[in-house]
């Protein structure tokens, strides 16, 4: 940490980018800055209000380095390229970047050739995604290929091969075509991919109407077969309106999943669109999500739009840099046709999660099977987990997932007798299991246990002795590692796994219904101490008070007049209560 502090007083007063390192050197989280000074030493801040996921980033950084820019736009360009090559941890990006397919038109070759391909490189190609489908994108090529019979051999061959013969090839290795009439089918394809297919019929029909006044047969029979195609295509595409050429982007959240979908629209016409899974989105606004995917989208995608159409407003900072970095304007319409688009765009992302949520969590109740060699499916989920402060006021939750999905109508919660007044988590595992499973064959696929071997053999003592086979494994804490009966040896899930995910929602579940009753009961009891020697409020009056006001700092900053509005509250009640609040205050 000295060398953190040493390294604050000395950051540049200029643009650039920060690198954090963890203590292994790794590279968690790689950020820019209008000016760097500012920037950095916000995060080391104590008084900082950051969110969790800052908090836990900052919590694990043992170094960081700058480079310093000339401008805010470099900066941002080379945040870009660093996020693309380190894929920092706490760093917001597209899920699975490095293997979606792009389509590259070779244009540095002397007849360029359309071809498939996972790396985008400065070759002088013109490369068209990502497409986030890898068979879609397949289907794509191969109807380019029969729309524009481009050449697909790597080398020249001395004679027109089977291609030429089944018409998928035009042959410039024989001199079948000139490479001015090659280039003009380069174009048009480009264009095509573009979206601006409305201009690519009317360069065919002018082509073919000239090839047909120079008594150029073959050649005007060829494009009209292109020409045929072409429109054949573009019929099927939806009409939009009058928008233009713009990129709408929408965002959905569901569960821990957050999707980006982009519908692009040309001459009018929606002619594709993509989703794309964020990850590290959870603790970011929608408006830092919608940046960080512009940002990262964009550095890997040629932009042919006028407009990008916003599902959020932008930062007034961050707008004004994106639209200079990508020397088109962005829009976050309010109404109208252009926010049509975007509503268009949202209702498909969020599609897309339902859709995708179901998959993972089914895949996520599979893998769990066979990582803990259950006997069956735990579609069923009951997950266990003890709240209090220092013994005062325990309590339990019990939270039930099936299929993956909280199920909140089987949801519980105790009020722990055993344990109160002194800490004892073991007790209290022991009263809770006791509770549920005692006198019922109501039970789960599986129990989860919130804590390490000891709570799990506490809850094991209970549920076996009523006589129930059902798997019990406890989840530990700190480095998330599966305890099953009769080993000592935790379970470590794949750190990627769906499974591993599934047992963090359940257990992140519990924790926040146990820490919200408990918290509840402990407001309550402050309430109940402080009001119990104010003559005339009794129970019911203290029970109404909390439930108007929600909290004692409230009911103390209440008038007179407001307390005596409360239901079952006299004047008189609420001046006695008035005047004892007030003689509790420092002069």
């Amino acid at each position: 940490m000295n060398t953190i502090r040493e390294k604050l007083n000395t950051l540049p007063d200029a643009p650039g980018v920060y690198l954090m390192r963890d203590v292994r050197g790794k590279i968690i989280y790689v950020g820019k800055a209008r000016v760097l000074k500012n920037r950095v030493r916000q995060y080391f801040q104590s008084g900082k209000n950051h969110g969790a996921k800052v908090k836990a980033m900052v919590a694990k950084i043992a170094d960081f380095e700058t480079i310093v820019t000339s401008t805010e736009v470099e900066a941002l360009i080379l945040e870009c390229n660093l996020i693309k090559k380190h894929r920092p941890r706490y760093n917001i990006s597209l899920k699975d970047d490095k293997s979606y397919p792009y389509l590259k038109l070779t244009l540095a070759e002397d007849f360029p050739r359309i071809v498939l391909t996972r790396r985008v490189i400065q070759d002088g190609s013109r490369y068209f995604g990502p497409y986030t489908s890898g068979l879609a994108v397949k289907e794509t090529l191969q109807l380019l290929r029969k729309i524009f019979p481009l050449r697909t051999c790597k080398t020249f061959a001395k004679r027109p091969c089977l291609e030429f013969h089944i018409k998928r090839c035009l042959a410039p290795c024989a001199g079948k075509v000139s490479r001015e009439d090659y280039m003009r089918l380069v174009n048009a394809a480009e264009k095509f991919l573009s979206g601006r297919t409305a201009q690519v019929e009317r360069d065919l029909a002018a082509q073919m109407n000239a090839a047909a006044e120079a008594l150029q047969f073959e050649r005007a029979a060829r494009l009209r077969d292109i020409l045929s195609a072409v429109r054949k295509v573009t019929e099927k595409q939806k009409i939009a309106t009058d928008a233009g050429d713009v990129d709408a982007i929408g965002l959905a959240r569901l569960d821990d999943e957050t999707c980006a979908q982009i519908f692009f629209i040309r001459e009018g016409k929606v002619t594709g669109r993509e989703s794309f899974l964020l990850s590290g989105a959870n603790d970011a606004n929608d408006a830092q999500a919608v940046t960080e995917f512009v940002k990262q989208y964009y550095s890997r995608a040629q932009i042919s739009a006028a407009e990008i159409l916003l599902p959020t407003a932008l930062p007034e900072d961050d707008a004004k840099l994106l639209s200079e970095w990508l020397g088109v304007k962005l829009v976050t319409p309010r109404r109208g046709v252009k926010r049509s688009l975007v509503d268009m765009a949202i209702q498909n992302a969020a599609k897309f999660l339902r859709e995708q949520g179901a998959g993972v969590r089914g895949k996520g109740v599979e893998e769990l099977k066979n990582f803990l060699n259950l006997p069956r499916l735990p579609r069923r989920m009951e997950c266990f987990d003890i709240s209090h402060t220092q013994g005062a006021e325990t309590v339990a939750s019990m939270v039930v997932f099936t299929d993956g999905v909280p199920d909140k109508k089987r949801y519980r919660r105790y009020k722990i007798r055993s344990a109160e007044g002194k800490p004892d988590d073991f007790l209290s595992m022991r009263e809770v299991t006791a509770r549920r499973y005692e006198k019922t064959d109501d039970l789960p696929d599986l129990i989860v246990i919130d804590g390490g071997l000891g709570q799990l053999n506490s809850a094991l003592e209970i549920i076996r002795r009523a006589g129930h086979s059902v798997p019990v494994v406890g989840l530990a804490k700190q480095f998330e590692l599966i305890f099953v009966e009769g080993s000592a040896v935790p379970v470590e899930l794949p750190r990627d796994s769906q499974a591993l995910k599934l047992m963090q929602r359940i257990r992140d579940e519990a924790h926040r219904f146990a820490v919200t009753y408990h918290r509840s009961l402990r407001r309550k009891r402050n309430l109940k101490s402080e009001l119990d020697s104010v003559a005339g409020i009794g129970v019911k009056r203290r029970t109404e008070l909390f439930k108007h006001f929600g909290s004692l700092a409230k009911i103390k900053a209440a008038s007179v007049d407001e307390l005596a509005a409360v239901p079952a509250m006299t004047r008189a009640a609420a001046q006695a209560l008035k005047e004892f609040f007030d003689a509790q205050r420092p002069d």
